[in-house]
């Protein structure tokens, strides 16, 4: 879950700039994440650790390997402000489409190949609690609904832990002891 909580963090802009110090770097932040959350007794003061889009993006590209779904490949993301976050990644939207039977008024039924998915919203947490508010989604361009995104979602996300997946409108524990994560303009801090 730390994965899909600290995907919601980074910008595109940087792409030009990725590197594997920076993505490095960003796994260091990320190891020293869970080990606080993990610490036994919580004595300590709230700590603050703040990372860059570049480093976000940078571990998505060179690092996160293994923690992405096959499918979903190229993922960047981008920290707007004020909690407003954006993501794109291309998708195999084969996979989703052939999973069940389609009509023909089901919207998913007309997608194929791999195709960039862009969506944008707001992330806000409060006392180790996440929620994600879509503001809008589109693939390749196209503004689609919601109910198109969250089967894309639900398909991506299954795991022997939550076979049906992730509910975008349920709100989420934040892990490791997270207890904020304060979205700015291409950084985000993480409070714990």
């Amino acid at each position: 879950m730390i994965a899909v909580t600290l995907l919601c963090l980074a910008p595109l802009a940087a792409q030009g700039r990725l590197s594997r110090e920076d993505a490095d770097r960003f796994h260091a932040k990320l190891v020293r994440i869970v080990e606080y959350g993990n610490a036994p007794g919580r004595a300590a003061p709230p700590r603050a650790t703040s990372m860059t889009d570049v480093e976000i993006n940078s571990y998505l590209k060179y690092l996160a390997g293994s923690d992405i779904p096959t499918g979903i490949v190229e993922p960047a993301l981008n920290a707007l402000g004020s909690g407003r976050v954006a993501g794109r990644a291309f998708v195999d939207l084969d996979a989703v489409r052939k999973q069940r039977e389609r009509g023909w008024l089901d919207p998913a039924g007309y997608l194929s190949g791999r195709m960039p998915v862009t969506v944008s919203g707001r992330l806000s947490t409060k006392n180790g609690v996440g929620r994600f508010e879509l503001e809008s989604a589109e693939i390749s361009g196209i503004s689609v609904p919601k109910t198109v995104l969250q089967e894309l979602l639900t398909y991506y996300s299954r795991s022997p832990e939550q076979p049906s997946g992730i509910n975008m409108d349920d709100p989420f524990e934040l892990p490791a002891r997270i207890r904020e994560i304060r979205v700015g303009t291409g950084t985000a801090t993480v409070v714990q």
